[in-house]
């Protein structure tokens, strides 16, 4: 979660976290860190749910299966364009229930459908939409948030948080979910998905405290222009354009292979699926790593250097994955190979949105995170729809190879330099005293 109340500012409704290592980042931070735990973890659970629902309820075939995963990513994206910019002037908060609460009301759809006996294929694409817009328009809100509650100097931390739970949960929730749904049945992981976001909504009312009404500088009504707006803001920052082109590609390039390495395993190498599960759960630990030492390497050498550093490891390990072969030595390839990615990933993420929140004036966060994720999910359906084709074309292994091939000529597009700091403003005479006018959730 890269993710603050509009204007910015904290004041006296919002609990202040400390600067010094080990203390506490408020109260405010908890709750949120607490919503994002449970409805993260719910997510996890319900990992790859749609797609088996589809198979096992739905007698849907493979083309039926991807068509589900890439439309539901690609459409729900584009719902969400007009979302980013109406997103940044209203209050960051009631954005993010309400959010949550769609999700949960549609996902709670499904299971309801299936009791009755009229789930269908068509629902599951229109849930997945959804959803995949909820979750944008979420993430653009919950940007502001985080900036509001915690001060700069505690970003990092509060970042380094936030991916440590993504690793847990990506470690944990799969296999439970797997449990679950060979217990109870096909659709009550996406039950519990949907709980999840009640208690988050739950959680992000919990922070309590004022939020004060973001002000539109120009116009009060959405322009036509403001749609652009965020990815205008990411192509002329000479700090974000670099490290937004290099992350939407890097990921794209990873996620796209997903698929291909499920079906070289599964098929071609002949392991078993609890093999491919622990492939891939067992070094997400190297997550949890990476997200402890972000904030002791940026302490001690700088943030800059471990931003470049640690964006040029996580593309190097991908391209090992072309030599996996069958049986124990297989397996134990796959596994180093994404201990070294997801560790390197885990120390990357947390300094690089911090930088992109530093580096982002509070009255564009929301637009700004919108268009990042609105393009992160864009490029991943097409890279996906198109390495599928490249290994039909040129077989699995030939296309895993030149994605690994393509990620190393990524680290050209990371930032070269450091930003310069930002200039301290002249000191301005005091105002006089005025009476403080409270603000309330409104």
């Amino acid at each position: 979660m890269s993710g603050v109340t509009e204007s910015g500012v904290v004041g006296s409704d919002v609990v202040r976290g400390r600067s010094v290592r080990g203390r506490s980042l408020g109260r405010g931070f908890a709750w949120l860190w607490a919503a994002y735990a449970v409805s993260t973890f719910g997510t996890r659970l319900a990992f790859d749910a749609f797609p088996l629902i589809a198979v096992v309820v739905l007698d849907a075939g493979p083309a039926w299966v991807a068509a589900l995963a890439a439309a539901g990513l690609a459409v729900g994206a584009v719902v969400a364009v007009p979302l980013g910019p109406w997103v940044e002037f209203r209050r960051k908060r009631p954005v993010m229930i309400a959010t949550d609460l769609v999700r949960c009301a549609v996902l709670l759809s499904v299971p309801l459908a299936y009791a009755l006996g009229r789930l269908g294929f068509a629902q599951l694409l229109v849930v997945s939409v959804v959803v995949a817009a909820a979750d944008i328009t979420f993430r653009a809100a919950a940007g502001s948030c985080l900036k509001a509650l915690v001060r700069p100097s505690d970003l990092l931390r509060a970042n380094g948080r936030f991916e440590s739970t993504t690793w847990t949960a990506a470690m944990l929730g799969p296999p439970v979910g797997g449990a679950a749904i060979g217990l109870f049945g096909p659709v009550v992981t996406v039950a519990a998905d949907a709980v999840s976001y009640l208690l988050s909504a739950l959680g992000i009312r919990a922070i309590g405290g004022g939020e004060p009404r973001p002000r539109r500088t120009q116009v009060s009504r959405l322009r036509a222009g403001d749609l652009l707006e965020g990815w205008r803001y990411l192509l002329a920052s000479p700090v974000l354009r670099p490290l937004f082109l290099n992350t939407v590609l890097v990921n794209g390039l990873i996620m796209a292979t997903a698929p291909l390495l499920a079906v070289l395993m599964l098929g071609d190498l002949g392991f078993a699926p609890w093999q491919y599960s622990l492939a891939f759960a067992v070094p997400c630990v190297g997550g949890l790593v990476g997200a402890r030492l972000a904030g002791p390497l940026v302490a001690r050498f700088g943030e800059h250097r471990v931003l470049v550093v640690s964006g040029v490891l996580r593309a190097c390990w991908p391209v090992g994955l072309v030599f996996v072969g069958p049986g124990t030595g297989g397996l134990v390839l796959v596994m180093a190979v994404e201990f070294g990615l997801i560790t390197s990933v885990g120390v990357y993420n947390p300094v690089y949105a911090t930088r992109r929140l530093e580096s982002t004036p509070p009255d564009r966060v929301a637009r700004t995170l919108s268009a990042w994720t609105v393009s992160g999910k864009l490029t991943t359906a097409a890279l996906t729809a198109v390495w599928g084709l490249l290994a039909g074309l040129a077989g699995t292994r030939t296309a895993v190879a030149l994605a690994g091939v393509l990620l190393l000529a990524t680290p050209l597009l990371l930032p070269r330099r450091a930003p310069a700091p930002a200039s301290a403003p002249a000191p301005a005479p005091a105002p006089a005293p005025a009476p403080v006018k409270p603000t309330g959730d409104g």
